[in-house]
């Protein structure tokens, strides 16, 4: 499939991967939605993507915890960019590292509200979109932890098992009406990521990627974009992928 002319609507986009995706699908004349909570750096993502590849961006501060934010800001989007070809659900996060016994109760429920429910929110509205039109993308960002809980991980783990199997219940309700589905599970990928759950610790995040190579946000946007553009009738629905250095999600080969 091409993509001139499609249109996208990327979560997370203010960073990292989301980012990454925005930017390489606009290289390719996709016109975009971006939506984040810090709409300060998606403002200045769209004025780039515009200036430098043509494309129309649309940008929404959104949090997609609440349902009632999310069709707002959904409402808001113009008649002419609501036929959306690709949904990519890329917003997500990590929160602490604790055992289960010590976790933070706030942690856990921003994981569960962003990861789980933000994703079923964005996608109960876009869905019915794609079904009426027969056809459509959606790509969802979840991660290799979400294929075996690893220690301390416990909540986050299990929001990205959630993210998976939603993967996969999707594609089995979306049979026969054209929309495909795809779920990509990274390993490390040196993102803010880090950052984010060690609640703003530079040192703590940056140990994390020393001592081998981790992916970065552009080798997802290559996938998410090789998924996007097969022919309607190729739908690949599960891909994981790991830096070379990386084997699961605890073993890693540190140089």
């Amino acid at each position: 499939m091409n993509l001139k002319n499609k249109v996208a609507l990327v979560t997370g986009a203010s960073a990292g991967i989301g980012k990454a995706i925005a930017t390489k699908f606009a290289e390719h004349c996709c016109n975009l939605i971006i939506t984040a909570r810090r709409v300060n750096l998606i403002d200045e993502l769209s004025k780039e993507l515009t200036a430098k590849y043509g494309v129309r961006v649309i940008t929404i501060e959104n949090d997609i915890r609440n349902f009632e934010n999310v069709k707002i800001a959904f409402d808001s989007i113009p008649d002419e960019l609501k036929k959306i070809d690709i949904l990519v659900n890329n917003a997500g996060l990590a929160r602490g590292l604790s055992t289960i016994q010590d976790g933070d109760i706030n942690d856990w429920e921003e994981m569960i509200d962003t990861n789980m429910k933000g994703l079923l929110y964005i996608s109960r509205l876009v869905l019915p979109i794609m079904v009426a039109k027969s056809s459509g993308m959606v790509i969802n960002i979840s991660s290799i932890a979400g294929r075996a809980a690893y220690p301390k991980g416990n909540v986050y783990c299990a929001t990205k098992s959630a993210v998976r199997t939603i993967s996969e219940a999707m594609a089995i309700d979306l049979n026969g009406t054209g929309v495909r589905v795809c779920n990509i599970d990274p390993g490390m990928v040196e993102t803010e990521f880090s950052l984010v759950r060690f609640h703003g610790d530079s040192e703590k995040a940056e140990n994390v990627y020393k001592q081998f190579t981790p992916l970065i946000g552009e080798d997802i946007a290559d996938i998410a974009l090789f998924v996007a553009t097969r022919p309607g009738h190729v739908m690949i629905q599960d891909i994981m992928v790991t830096p070379t250095d990386q084997a699961t999600a605890m073993v890693v080969n540190r140089k």
